[in-house]
C-alpha cells in the first residue's frame, strides 16, 4: 500500500483502529497510524497535508 491508495489505507486504519474517532486525530497522529500498518511500504517524505487529508475523510466515511 502507498499513500495514493487513500480509500485502502482507510479501510486500514478503520480495522486496526475501531476505537480511534477519525475525526479528533492530528495528522502527524495519522501518518505514524498508517506509516505502522502492517501493509504499508511507502516513504515519510511522499506525504502531506492533501494525501492525509484525503486518508481522514476515507476513514470518516468508511465509519458512516
Amino acid at each position: 500500500m502507498n499513500w495514493t491508495d487513500s480509500l485502502d489505507i482507510a479501510i486500514a486504519l478503520d480495522e486496526a483502529h475501531p476505537d480511534v474517532n477519525p475525526l479528533t486525530i492530528g495528522f502527524v497522529d495519522l501518518m505514524e497510524m498508517v506509516m505502522a500498518l502492517e501493509e504499508f511500504e511507502d516513504d515519510a517524505e511522499k506525504t502531506g497535508e492533501k494525501i492525509l487529508e484525503a486518508i481522514q475523510m476515507n476513514w470518516i466515511e468508511e465509519r458512516e
